[in-house]
């Protein structure tokens, strides 16, 4: 057997030891491929944010205002009742509480939105009614009575494209 003078247990390239010899890492010590994750992970995550930022389904395209209905909700009755409905641009819920009777709202709500008042009865109960109509049009009309009665009025709104050919 042939020694070539060099032991066995030296490493084979000059590499520091316990650092990679696949290319992988710089003179540093420092893990390229790592660093490549993390900025394919930022910049994903940074285009879902953007993403959700820019795209609402709210935004009409173009800058044109969304086609909308006028919605009339109203309530009739005596005394308070708590009131929740699909406040303007049909995106949240707006709640009055202890709204005094009779009480009536006119909201813009985008075509094809669902539109929706809830009337809820205090302890002392009574009779509500809830009505509500679209572009003046009645569509639907319930009654709540008795303690914490609750009653709800619904309708979805016609989509745009319908809403064009009816015209």
């Amino acid at each position: 057997m042939r020694t070539t003078g060099i032991p066995a247990s030296a490493p084979e390239s000059d590499a520091p030891e316990g650092a990679s010899t696949s290319g992988s890492r710089d003179d540093r010590g420092v893990d390229r491929r790592g660093i490549a994750v993390a900025v394919a992970l930022l910049l994903a995550c940074g285009g879902f944010v953007t993403y959700g930022v820019l795209d609402t389904d709210e935004a009409p395209p173009h800058g044109k205002a969304a086609p909308a209905a006028g919605v009339t909700y109203e309530v009739l009755g005596e005394g308070t009742a708590d009131i929740s409905y699909r406040g303007p641009g049909g995106a949240e819920a707006v709640v009055v509480t202890n709204a005094r009777l009779p009480w009536k709202k006119t909201v813009r709500v985008p075509l094809g939105a669902y539109s929706i008042v809830d009337v809820t009865l205090g302890e002392k109960g009574g009779t509500a009614s809830c009505t509500l109509a679209v572009s003046g049009r009645h569509v639907q009309r319930a009654t709540a009575t008795g303690a914490f009665g609750r009653t709800t009025c619904s309708s979805e709104l016609p989509a745009p494209e319908e809403s064009a050919d009816a015209t």
